[in-house]
């Protein structure tokens, strides 16, 4: 995870300063636009970098289940700060869509959208993979980000070859405006993901449960050992950034000793966390009520039987 949040803030450092010297030489909306998406990338990029350092400290006093959750906060963040800068950027193109700017320079500005895409693309592609292997989610979103990146310098790379295009054609006058349309083009293209983030990073906020494979993985690892337990209930999972919490109530014959009954408990703990990356197991131990039909029928616990 620190590796992904370095590449993050290294690459939306490169981005932040060929933009800027762009900006400052092509008069486009468009290049604001990315100019100041890439400003936020370089900013939550340096807020994940600490967010990550933050949530892999151990559990403490005020909180026991560790830092994870930070990690949906910046992933949440990351959504709600993107939606805002399509919301007003969006706006501003409205407004020059009406009274259009003469775009300077645009060969300079296609070039540092081709740069632009090339270094997206390329943030993105390991950011994924690093995703993969740390099941961070803020992480990635950060992947989101930067793909999400790469498409709009894509389509700002396209603005500018057809206003190169039609700069010395009989129909120069219609370049003006392709810069406020793919702007307005660019804002949906960030909506549309950016509120499926966020609202993503709400729902896990809200102690959502694990995913269902590793759900599903927790049960067959629990049914591994179904000889050496009376019965299993009330289990309950949450996400915590890339931890998994899984809880449950194991029932064991009343007449086991304690020491005997922990040690199956351990085994099934230690089963079920290394079947599912990340996740941190807890199960109570509760006596029997030998109410089965194999007690009341004066049958022997076949369970007290199980090595």
């Amino acid at each position: 995870m620190m590796r992904a949040a370095l590449i993050s803030l290294w690459f939306n450092a490169v981005l932040f300063t060929f933009k800027f010297a762009a900006l400052i030489i092509v008069h486009s909306l468009a290049i604001v636009t990315d100019f100041a998406i890439t400003v936020v990338g370089l900013t939550v990029s340096i807020i994940l970098y600490n967010s990550i350092k933050l949530s892999t400290r151990p559990a403490d006093l005020f909180h026991n289940y560790g830092y994870g959750k930070v990690e949906h906060v910046c992933e949440a963040m990351e959504g709600v700060v993107l939606i805002g800068i399509a919301f007003i950027m969006s706006f501003q193109a409205m407004a020059t869509f009406f009274r259009p700017m003469h775009v300077n320079y645009p060969f300079v500005g296609l070039i540092s959208s081709i740069l632009s895409l090339s270094l997206n693309f390329v943030g993105a592609f390991f950011i994924f993979k690093l995703a993969d292997k740390s099941m961070s989610p803020a992480v990635k979103a950060e992947g989101v980000h930067y793909t999400l990146e790469g498409f709009i310098s894509t389509a700002i790379a396209g603005a500018f070859l057809i206003t190169i295009f039609l700069k010395n054609s009989p129909y120069h006058h219609i370049g003006q405006y392709v810069d406020p349309i793919v702007t307005i083009l660019v804002g949906i293209v960030i909506s549309v993901p950016s509120i499926r983030l966020m609202k993503q990073a709400f729902v896990n906020l809200l102690d959502a449960s694990i995913e269902e494979p590793s759900k599903m993985e927790a049960v067959i690892r629990l049914a591994q050992h179904a000889d050496q337990y009376c019965n299993f209930k009330d289990i309950k999972t949450r996400n915590a950034g890339h931890k998994k919490f899984i809880e449950m109530k194991i029932v064991m014959p009343k007449d086991m000793s304690f020491s005997r009954a922990h040690d199956v408990v351990s085994r099934i703990e230690e089963d079920i966390t290394a079947g599912v990356p990340n996740s941190e197991v807890s199960i109570l131990m509760v006596p029997c009520q030998k109410d089965c039909g194999l007690l009341k029928d004066g049958k022997p616990c076949p369970y007290l039987k199980a090595i």
